[in-house]
């Protein structure tokens, strides 16, 4: 079940992480970005982004050819200070400051998060296709019953 809970406005911010190219056709990015996720924890990602404010996990949807039936780029990883020191194997992305509708995705991983991507991409938001991001902190930690904060960049 997803939720529009509010209209926000959220500066901008660095992450460092690891990536892939994806595209929603097909239902590839579902094996690409469930590929990177067992990529991150298999890894050990997390503890390789030194510089990180939080341990909160963000996906950023991001540089997109056209809109959300083209290719992207999805960066899963960490919020850091600064893209001063990027270790070896990781990427650096900036989000620049935008407004964002923020959608909240409650119930069992992974359907609430996909269910809640359908429902954005079924919406007539006008949408900036510069960053989209999920938000997975201490609510996402049960898989059974997890809430996901999903921001959707707008014009």
């Amino acid at each position: 079940m997803a939720t529009i809970t509010e209209n926000v406005h959220i500066e901008g911010f660095f992450l460092e992480g690891i990536s892939v190219r994806t595209t929603n056709q097909n239902g590839q990015s579902a094996k690409d970005i469930g590929g990177l996720w067992g990529r991150f924890m298999e890894d050990n990602v997390l503890p390789q982004i030194e510089d990180r404010i939080t341990d909160k996990i963000y996906c950023v949807y991001t540089e997109y050819e056209s809109d959300y039936t083209g290719v992207y780029t999805a960066v899963l990883g960490c919020k850091v200070r600064s893209l001063d020191k990027i270790p070896n194997g990781l990427t650096g992305l900036t989000i620049p400051a935008a407004n964002y509708v923020k959608y909240t995705a409650k119930g069992r991983l992974p359907d609430c998060v996909a269910e809640t991507w359908q429902e954005v991409w079924n919406s007539n938001l006008d949408r900036a296709y510069i960053a989209d991001f999920d938000g997975w902190g201490a609510k996402a930690q049960n898989p059974e019953d997890a809430e996901v904060e999903i921001y959707v960049g707008v014009k």
